[in-house]
C-alpha cells in the first residue's frame, strides 16, 4: 500500500529554489490583491487610474498573503516527492487567493477556457472576482481543486479528516484559521486523530494559520503564549512544528523545513503502520504558522497601523477611486510585487514563477480528489428481496424497520470490504438506532485504547461513531466530495445540530450541478430515526421533527424527503437513496415495531408513485367519489389513520372513506416548484376538490399547508401533527396529546363531511369516551388501552 508522503532524501531547497519560490509567493499576492480592486490594466502598463479600479471594493486580504504560502510551498512538496495531494482552505474568505493559484497552475483555465493565461485572461481574473456575473469572494465550487464551502466557519479539518478515510495514498492538508479555530465544531474535529487509520487512510496535515486577528477582534490561539499552544496540540495528539516571521526569506526557509519534517514524519508512521504491524497511535504533526495579517500590504493607512492588524481583514484601502493617496498607496502596493519581474509582456507567468508547479493532475486545482464524481463508483446494492420481510396480510405483523435496513446495509459493508468506499457514520446510536448487524461486517474505527468490556472497536473499521454531531456530518461530506458512498443515522431530534452544516451542502450541490465540469457525487443519506412519536424513556427533550421543515426550504432540485410506513418501504427507499447522485436525501423511519402494510413489490411500486391510494384500507366503491380523504405520512400516523379508517368502517359502514398515503413529501408540491411535485390534475385526483381531506403527518402539521396551499382543496385540508405536546409517557398517549389518534381523527371526520355531525353524534361521543378512557388507563396501570396495544387490521 502506497504512502502518502514518500520519504524525502533531498536536502533542504537551495537558495535558487527559494528565490523562486518567492517568486511565485509574490505572483500568487499579486493576483490576490488585484482581484479585490483591478477592473483594468492588469499589468500596470500605465500608472492606475481610478476608472481602473472597480466601483464597489470587496474582498478579503488579510489571509491571503499566509493561504499563498502555505499553496506555493504544497506545490514545492508535491513535486518533489510526486504526491497526490488535496488541500482544504479553511479562512472562509480565501477565495483571492485559491484562484490566484490555480491560475497560475493553469487548471483554472482548463476548466474556464475564456480565462486565458495571459494578459486578457489576467484581466478576466481579476474583474469577475466579487463581481455581477462572477464568482464569489470565498472558496466555492467554481473553484477548481476545492471541496470545500468557505461561506461558514468551523467544518474545515473534519472535511480533511473525512477526505482521508480510505485514499491510503492522499495527502490531505488543511489550512485552519485562527478565527475558526474558535468554533466548537473545529475544537472537537481534533479529536478526529482518534479515528483516522494509518493502514487504510490516508494523512491530514493541520496548518494552524495564526495571523492575529479575526475581522475586529484578537483571536484566542494566537494570544496564547507558545508553551500554553504547545500542551494544547499535544494533548489533543499532535507534535507541534512552529513557523513564524516576517521576513520572506526566513520564511520561506523555515517553512520548506517545516514542510519536509511533516511529511517525513507522517511517511514515517505510516511504513510502521502498513510494513511493521505497529498498532500504537502515531502523534501526526501539525504545522503552526504566524504570518502577520495582510502581510506585504500597506503597512500604515491614514495614520492608523493596517498589516499585522485587523484593519487588514478585508480592504486595506477603501477609497481608491475618491481619495488620491489612497490610489498612489494601492499602485505602490502592488508595483512592490515586481510584477514585471513575474508576467512576461503578453502577462503569461515566467518560469520562475512556475518551477515549483507540479504537472497535470498532481497540481491541487486538477486533482481529481476534488472532484469526487470523477472517481465514484456504483454501489453495490443488493437485491431488496434478500431482505424483504413476508407481508401476507396488510397490519397483522410487525417488525423494526431500522432492523430490517441495518442487514442490508451489513451486506453493503461486507461487498465494499475490499474497495473501502461506504461509511456509516452517526453519534453513538448505530446500535439504538437498530442498526447493529453492520458490526457482522466492520467494527468501529478506533485508534485510542481498549479495554476488555469494549464492543466492535477496530482500527481498521468503516463504521464512525463520536458524539459530535458535526463532526458525522463533516466526515461524511468530505467522503462523499472526494468520491465515496455513505449514510448518516440519527436521532431525529439532534439532527437539527447540523441545519447549517447542511444547507452549506445543498448549496455547493446546487451550485455544482450548474458546473459542466463538476462530475455529480454520490448523495448525502440521512436516515432519521428514534423519532418524535416513540421517545418512551426519553420524553420532550427529543423531540422534534422539524428537520424536514428545513430541508424543504433548501433547493427543490437537490433536496428529498420520505416517510416510509412500513419496513418494506424503508428499503425500496433506502435502495434509491444509496444509488442516487446529488441529493440531500432525509428518511425518516422508526425503530420500534411497526406493522407491515406492504409487499416489497406493492411498496416498490408505492414508493415509485410516491403517494398513492391504499384500496384495501378505504371503503370507497368505485362507483361515487370518497366522502372523505384520510391522508398519511411517516409510520406513526399512517398507522393511526388506518386504525381510524377500522373504526369508521365498522361505525359508519355507509361512508365513503379513501385511505391515502403519502411517501415522498415533495409530491404534494406543484410540479412547476419541485420536480416530483404532482400537477393539479394528479393532486385532484387523489385528493379530490372539494371533499374533506384529514391529513396525520409525522411532522408540524403547518408544513403540509405549506406545500399544499395553492391545491384547488386546499379550504378542505385539516392537518394533525405534533404540536409541542409530549413527555415521557405511553405511546398512544403521544399520539392523544397530539390529537394525533385514530379516535380524534374519527371526530375530525365527523364535524368536517357534510351532515354527518347530526346523524353520528353517538359514534363521535363513543370517540371522547375512549381518549376519557385512555387518560384514566395510563395512569393508573402505566400501559396503553388493550383496545390500543393488541389492535391489528385484521382484528
Amino acid at each position: 500500500m502506497p504512502e502518502a508522503q514518500r520519504q524525502h532524501s533531498s536536502t533542504a531547497p537551495t537558495d535558487e529554489e527559494l528565490r523562486t519560490l518567492d517568486a511565485h509567493w509574490r505572483a500568487a499576492n499579486y493576483l490576490a490583491a488585484g482581484q479585490i480592486y483591478l477592473l483594468a490594466n492588469p499589468l500596470l502598463t500605465e500608472p492606475l487610474r481610478p476608472e481602473h479600479i472597480k466601483p464597489r471594493l470587496l474582498g478579503h486580504w488579510g489571509t491571503s498573503p499566509g493561504l499563498n504560502l502555505v499553496h506555493t510551498h504544497l506545490n514545492r512538496v508535491i513535486k518533489a516527492r510526486d504526491l497526490d495531494a488535496l488541500c482544504i482552505w479553511g479562512p472562509g474568505h480565501g477565495g483571492p487567493s485559491v484562484l490566484a493559484n490555480s491560475w497560475l497552475e493553469g487548471s483554472y483555465g482548463e476548466k474556464y477556457p475564456d480565462v486565458t493565461r495571459d494578459a486578457q485572461g489576467m484581466e478576466l481574473l481579476l474583474r469577475q472576482f466579487s463581481f455581477p456575473g462572477g464568482v464569489p469572494s470565498h472558496i466555492a465550487p467554481e473553484v477548481p481543486g476545492s471541496i470545500h464551502e468557505g461561506g461558514e466557519l468551523g467544518y474545515s479539518l473534519a472535511h480533511a479528516y473525512g477526505a482521508a478515510l480510505d485514499h491510503p495514498g492522499l495527502l490531505v492538508a488543511c489550512v485552519i484559521g485562527d478565527g475558526e479555530a474558535e468554533t466548537g465544531p473545529l475544537a472537537g474535529s481534533w479529536h478526529a486523530n482518534k479515528f483516522l487509520d494509518p493502514v487504510h487512510d490516508g494523512a491530514v496535515l493541520p496548518i494552524l494559520h495564526l495571523n492575529g486577528y479575526k475581522i475586529a477582534n484578537p483571536t484566542v490561539l494566537s494570544r496564547l503564549p507558545e508553551a500554553e499552544l504547545d500542551a494544547l496540540l499535544r494533548g489533543y495528539g499532535h507534535e507541534p512544528i512552529h513557523v513564524g516571521g516576517d521576513d520572506p526569506a526566513t520564511v520561506h526557509r523555515a517553512m520548506a523545513q517545516a514542510m519536509d519534517t511533516a511529511l517525513d514524519r507522517i511517511a514515517e508512521a505510516q511504513h510502521a503502520a502498513r510494513e511493521e504491524g505497529v498498532t500504537e497511535r502515531p502523534h501526526w504533526p501539525v504545522i503552526v504558522l504566524r504570518t502577520p495579517k495582510g502581510w506585504t500590504g500597506p503597512a500604515e493607512v491614514d495614520g492608523e497601523p493596517v498589516e499585522g492588524t485587523w484593519r487588514s481583514h478585508q480592504v486595506p484601502l477603501a477609497e481608491v477611486r475618491d481619495n488620491p493617496e489612497h490610489l498612489r498607496q494601492l499602485e505602490a502596493w502592488l508595483r512592490s510585487y515586481r510584477p514585471e519581474e513575474l508576467f512576461d509582456a503578453e502577462g503569461r507567468p515566467v518560469a520562475d514563477v512556475l518551477a515549483c508547479v507540479p504537472e497535470g493532475t498532481k497540481r491541487l486545482g486538477a486533482t481529481p480528489y476534488a472532484n469526487g464524481g470523477l472517481l465514484v463508483r456504483d454501489l453495490p446494492v443488493p437485491s431488496l428481496d434478500d431482505f424483504a420481510v413476508p407481508v401476507d396480510k396488510p397490519g397483522t405483523t410487525t417488525h423494526e424497520p431500522t432492523r430490517v435496513l441495518g442487514d442490508l446495509l451489513a451486506r453493503v459493508m461486507r461487498d465494499t470490504a475490499t474497495r473501502r468506499d461506504f461509511r456509516l457514520v452517526g453519534p453513538d446510536e448505530t446500535a439504538s438506532n437498530r442498526l447493529q448487524a453492520v458490526y457482522d461486517a466492520s467494527g468501529k474505527a478506533w485508534q485510542a485504547g481498549t479495554l476488555p468490556e469494549d464492543e466492535h472497536l477496530d482500527r481498521h473499521g468503516r463504521v464512525m461513531e463520536v458524539l459530535s454531531e458535526h463532526l458525522c456530518q463533516g466526515w461524511l461530506e468530505g467522503y462523499l466530495l472526494t468520491g465515496r458512498h455513505g449514510l448518516f443515522s440519527c436521532y431525529e431530534a439532534f439532527v437539527h445540530i447540523v441545519d447549517s452544516m447542511v444547507n452549506q451542502h445543498i448549496k455547493w450541490l446546487r451550485t455544482s450541478r450548474r458546473l459542466p465540469w463538476r462530475a455529480p457525487i454520490a448523495s448525502l443519506n440521512y436516515l432519521l430515526t428514534s423519532h418524535v412519536w416513540r421517545q418512551d424513556h426519553n420524553g420532550f427533550s427529543h423531540q422534534d421533527p422539524g428537520f424536514v421543515d428545513h430541508v424543504l426550504n433548501k433547493s427543490p432540485e437537490v433536496v428529498r424527503v420520505y416517510l416510509p410506513p412500513d419496513a418494506n418501504t424503508l428499503l425500496s427507499v433506502a435502495d434509491h437513496a444509496l444509488r442516487s447522485r446529488d441529493y440531500v436525501n432525509v428518511i425518516v423511519a422508526g425503530k420500534q415495531p411497526c406493522f407491515d402494510w406492504l409487499s416489497m413489490d406493492e411498496a416498490r411500486v408505492h414508493c415509485a408513485r410516491g403517494a398513492g391510494i391504499w384500496d384495501w384500507a378505504g371503503t370507497e366503491d368505485g362507483l361515487r367519489e370518497p366522502d372523505v380523504v384520510l391522508a398519511c405520512a411517516g409510520d406513526v400516523p399512517t398507522q393511526e389513520v388506518l386504525a381510524a379508517a377500522h373504526l369508521l368502517r365498522r361505525h359508519l359502514p355507509e361512508l365513503a372513506v379513501r385511505v391515502v398515503n403519502v411517501v415522498d413529501l415533495a409530491r404534494l408540491l406543484p410540479e412547476k416548484e419541485h420536480p416530483h411535485g404532482m400537477n393539479d390534475f394528479e393532486y385532484d385526483g387523489l385528493f379530490t376538490t372539494d371533499k374533506p381531506v384529514i391529513f396525520a403527518y409525522h411532522g408540524y402539521p403547518w408544513l403540509i399547508h405549506r406545500l399544499a396551499y395553492r391545491r384547488a382543496g386546499h379550504q378542505n385540508l385539516h392537518v394533525r401533527g405534533y404540536k409541542e405536546s409530549g413527555t415521557t409517557t405511553t405511546p398512544f398517549d403521544m399520539v392523544v396529546r397530539n390529537d394525533l389518534d385514530r379516535y380524534r381523527l374519527v371526530m375530525d371526520v365527523i364535524d368536517r363531511v357534510p351532515g354527518l355531525a347530526v346523524r353520528a353524534t353517538a359514534v363521535r361521543q363513543r370517540m371522547a369516551d375512549a381518549r376519557t378512557r385512555h387518560h384514566a388507563w395510563i395512569r393508573e396501570r402505566g400501559t396503553d388501552l388493550p383496545e390500543v396495544a393488541e389492535w391489528t387490521w385484521n382484528a
